[in-house]
């Protein structure tokens, strides 16, 4: 056989696989939005534009103080503000100001695809923008679970520069991520197989290779009070992948394995425990709420 029938050949067997994995991708990348229920009575909605114009949704809970600290609440992947709606009725019952936001692609927001972090560190950003208009100097937190502990990390000018943040559940890197996540369903063997096909879709997809997502190497420049949390049982985010993100963090960051916790169960995590930690947590780097 020559080489040229053998390339097409090659290419002929390679092409539904191609195609499968493109398909795959775009479904992964699909904006999940929906109607949202108003913000309860005590806050407001909002309205925002992230750098490249995408029109992002939001609800506001003003602090006790007009220089109250603030919690930026940023939500995980197929979900919304709606997923941080207990965090908000508590953190606002301290007396910070809260802000949860709609991702793109997401609730409320514009329904563009989504980008597992990159694209979507413009809407945290915009929103870090929101907090700050109206008090310059104002202390900021960050709550990011899964996506949105990647979106604070991944910006162009790296992580957001806030005083601190709560990072629950959130990957290492992209084709860790993706590998995690295929060999849960398929093994090993296919995860190693279909991971390279998912992955660098990214270059044709958002004009990076993977390697631009990468939260662990992101993190390295982030300098303020940091806690990571993760769940002995999480496949998606495995206990390896939470402390590389922990190690690769400067100082001395916080760390907080889960006993018994998958990856629903982190993302979820509400206890009195939680609350106890994170609110612990949030007063040391903050100050009090009152401001």
């Amino acid at each position: 056989m020559t080489r040229r029938r053998f390339a097409i050949l090659l290419l002929i067997l390679l092409l539904p696989a191609l195609s499968g994995a493109w398909l795959f991708g775009s479904l992964m990348a699909w904006p999940v939005n929906r109607d949202m229920r108003p913000p309860t009575a005590l806050a407001r909605l909002v309205r925002l534009t992230a750098s490249d114009g995408v029109q992002l949704a939001g609800s506001y809970w003003p602090g006790a103080g007009p220089d109250s600290p603030a919690i930026l609440l940023l939500h995980g992947i197929d979900a919304s503000r709606e997923q941080m709606a207990r965090h908000a009725a508590w953190l606002h019952g301290l007396g910070y100001a809260v802000l949860a936001i709609d991702f793109r692609g997401h609730g409320g927001s514009g329904a563009v695809a989504r980008s597992f972090g990159l694209n979507e560190a413009r809407d945290a950003a915009a929103a870090l923008a929101f907090l700050r208009a109206s008090a310059p100097r104002r202390r900021v937190a960050v709550i990011g679970i899964s996506l949105g502990g990647a979106a604070a990390l991944l910006g162009d000018d790296g992580p957001l520069p806030v005083e601190a943040m709560v990072l629950q559940a959130v990957y290492p890197d992209l084709r860790t991520a993706i590998a995690n996540r295929i060999s849960r369903v398929a093994g090993w063997p296919i995860a190693m197989l279909g991971e390279p096909l998912l992955s660098y879709q990214s270059l044709p997809r958002y004009g990076v290779g993977p390697a631009r997502i990468a939260p662990r190497e992101a993190i390295r420049s982030y300098r303020g009070a940091l806690l990571v949390i993760g769940g002995t049982e999480d496949r998606s985010t495995t206990v390896a992948d939470t402390r590389a993100l922990h190690g690769a963090a400067p100082g001395t960051p916080a760390l907080w394995l889960v006993d018994g916790a998958d990856h629903v169960a982190i993302s979820g995590l509400w206890s009195e425990d939680y609350r106890r930690r994170v609110g612990a947590f949030l007063h040391r780097a903050l100050g009090p709420p009152e401001g």
